[in-house]
């Protein structure tokens, strides 16, 4: 059991990180259910029940779920394709079903088979897609809903097309100082925070969104026609009273459960969902600053439960998403406690006071997120990769680039491609040494033996000359592949005619396949 001390030290901490990633979570939420086509208020549902429903059911310590980015076009496609939306968000449910078997099978290996160049590849362009989309929220032009990152769009319109339109002609003034006077703040206090006493303990983002509101009420009372209009603010949907506010949510209709659109869509939903959420955990685990380690299965039941409880209400699949994770992060957060509270502060503040979060400018949040953007892709980590050697600057590189100019999974399959090419490619490199003096030769295996290094095998053999005494060495190998052990056995059997004198030296109990069938004269092993 903590004690009373530590927990009273992590509610310091996590309290006020978990009000910082409701509000960053927030028009995100919006956004994204705006981009997929689905009622506003569906999506601040699901940011709810990834906060309260997968953070209470998840091992992670720091990972925030939601709806997520990488799903709008899967799900636009769905709702747009089935007959309603509550056979949608059956789907939603059924996905999670099928998340709790992928749980059951263990499939939250796969996330420890990614290369950690395409990890730190993911999170370098997800900073940077962070900033380029948030560019023109921080001046103003807010033609494209929050929370959407993939380039291009199917009016032709891309990430630097959008930014070159938000900076010719779009600015708004008003919301320009405040993401600027955000932004400087940010920056000054990340440097200047005390590392002592109660403000250590205070947000810069926090902060920000009271410069933002207090800072468009000054321009309304200075300048008016600087003033924010409404478009420019959180718009978040508005209930009278509270049978209105309990009619936002919806059941699935149950109806559809047969049809086969529908476990379609479950399908593609849980998989889609499934892998960008181990990818989010393992990538949240290495900003972890106590490099704490998430168990994938869990993580899968996590999930699965969260989706379940989403469709049940109405809501939009849930996913762990890596910007309001980094957001946690950020905000010093030290525990699953923050998750679980901005799921509870979106609750209650959507259900009690909507009308104040509309008045949070979009241009403030922009500014949190292009800060959070600018620390996940930092100069220095492309220089720390760049120093280990090109076989992890190449694919971090590759990974970014395709990020950046595809979306979130297809950028991140192909920097997968790229890094398990430069695996192979290590693994290709010289595995098996040879050395003699005179007569006296030494055949080493410097690692363990696969098949790949047959050919390396075969040709280190082929160069003992007839005569010879040789020693096979195995003692830095733990597993020898079958077709390696027949090369061996073949070369021990062939030895007797050669005068060859062979001496196998390693344990080779634990073998794949023992060495030789039966006895061979001139062969001893040690």
């Amino acid at each position: 059991m903590p004690s009373s001390k530590s927990l009273l030290a992590t509610a310091r901490t996590d309290v006020p990180a978990s009000i910082v990633v409701a509000l960053v979570a927030l028009p995100l939420c919006l956004g994204v259910a705006l981009a997929s086509g689905a009622p506003l208020f569906s999506g601040v549902i699901a940011g709810i029940v990834g906060g309260i429903v997968v953070g209470a059911l998840s091992r992670s310590s720091l990972s925030v779920s939601g709806p997520a980015a990488g799903l709008t076009v899967i799900v636009l496609t769905a709702i747009e394709s089935l007959p309603s939306f509550q056979v949608f968000t059956l789907a939603v449910m059924l996905a999670g079903v099928l998340q709790l078997g992928f749980s059951f099978t263990k499939a939250g290996i796969l996330a420890e088979f990614v290369p950690s160049s395409v990890i730190t590849g993911m999170l370098a362009a997800i900073g940077l897609i962070l900033i380029l989309k948030q560019i023109p929220h921080a001046v103003g032009f807010d033609a494209e809903a929050e929370g959407i990152f993939e380039f291009s769009t199917e009016a032709g319109v891309n990430t630097f097309s959008r930014i070159a339109e938000s900076l010719t002609g779009s600015i708004t003034p008003g919301a320009t100082i405040i993401a600027l006077v955000s932004l400087v703040f940010l920056f000054w206090w990340d440097a200047a925070r005390p590392k002592q006493g109660p403000l250590r303990f205070v947000p810069g983002p926090l902060v920000v969104v009271l410069i933002g509101v207090l800072g468009n009420a000054l321009l309304g009372a200075v300048k008016p026609e600087w003033q924010l209009a409404a478009k420019h603010l959180v718009q978040v949907p508005k209930a009278a009273n509270p049978s209105e506010f309990i009619a936002l949510f919806s059941l699935p209709d149950f109806t559809a459960i047969g049809t086969g659109a529908v476990w379609t869509t479950a399908a593609t939903l849980a998989i889609v969902a499934s892998l960008e959420s181990l990818l989010s955990v393992k990538a949240v685990d290495e900003i972890d600053p106590k490099r704490r380690t998430t168990d994938k299965n869990w993580e899968l039941m996590a999930q699965g439960g969260g989706n379940i409880v989403s469709g049940l209400i109405g809501g939009l699949p849930v996913t762990s998403v890596i910007v309001r994770s980094s957001a946690n992060v950020d905000a010093g957060a030290d525990s699953k406690l923050s998750t679980i509270l901005h799921g509870t502060w979106l609750l209650v503040s959507v259900a009690l006071i909507p009308a104040v979060l509309n008045l949070i400018p979009l241009s403030a949040l922009a500014a949190v997120l292009i800060a959070t953007g600018y620390k996940l892709t930092k100069p220095k980590l492309y220089i720390a990769r760049f120093k280990q050697g090109w076989t992890q600057f190449v694919p971090l590189v590759v990974t970014v680039v395709a990020i950046l100019f595809t979306d979130l999974l297809e950028g991140i399959m192909i920097g997968m491609v790229v890094g398990f090419v430069f695996v192979i490619g290590r693994n290709f490199r010289t595995a098996i040494t040879v050395a003699h003096d005179g007569d006296d030769w030494l055949v080493r295996a410097r690692r363990n033996l696969y098949f790949i290094h047959k050919y390396e095998l075969q040709e280190r053999l082929g160069l003992v000359p007839d005569g010879a005494n040789l020693m096979i060495d195995l003692t830095s190998t733990s597993y020898v592949d079958l077709d390696n052990i027949d090369i061996i056995n073949a070369f021990i059997k062939n030895a007797q005619y050669r005068g060859i004198g062979v001496v196998v030296r390693g344990d080779i109990a634990d073998r794949s396949a023992p060495l030789i069938d039966a006895p061979v004269s001139g062969v001893r092993f040690v």
